[in-house]
């Protein structure tokens, strides 16, 4: 049986949408159905800079607004932070060097 946290993200997704477009620039993020892909901006409402729907290296869509790296072929889509603050937080018990 899985957790309360994986039920509620089943939930939004079913509801929100499956997958993600992000702006690289300002960090906006708009989910989206696959029957929606071609109605989603090719244009970023908060900065006008493109959106990204999919990987540029291997078209692999998001399924996260706070991608980093591609989840197929850890192509980096973006900065790690976002107005000085890391987008993705450690995990607990994460050590760095």
């Amino acid at each position: 049986m899985g957790s309360a946290a994986d039920w509620l993200k089943e939930e939004r997704r079913k509801t929100l949408g499956d997958w993600v477009a992000i702006c690289a620039e300002c960090g906006h993020g708009q989910r989206y159905f696959s029957e929606t892909e071609a109605e989603v901006s090719n244009n970023c409402p908060t900065c006008g800079e493109i959106m990204l729907l999919r990987c540029p290296d291997c078209d692999w869509r998001f399924s996260s607004m706070f991608v980093v790296t591609c989840e197929k072929c850890d192509f980096k889509v973006r900065v790690e932070k976002q107005f000085g603050t890391a987008i993705r937080r450690k995990k607990p018990g994460f050590k760095t060097n």
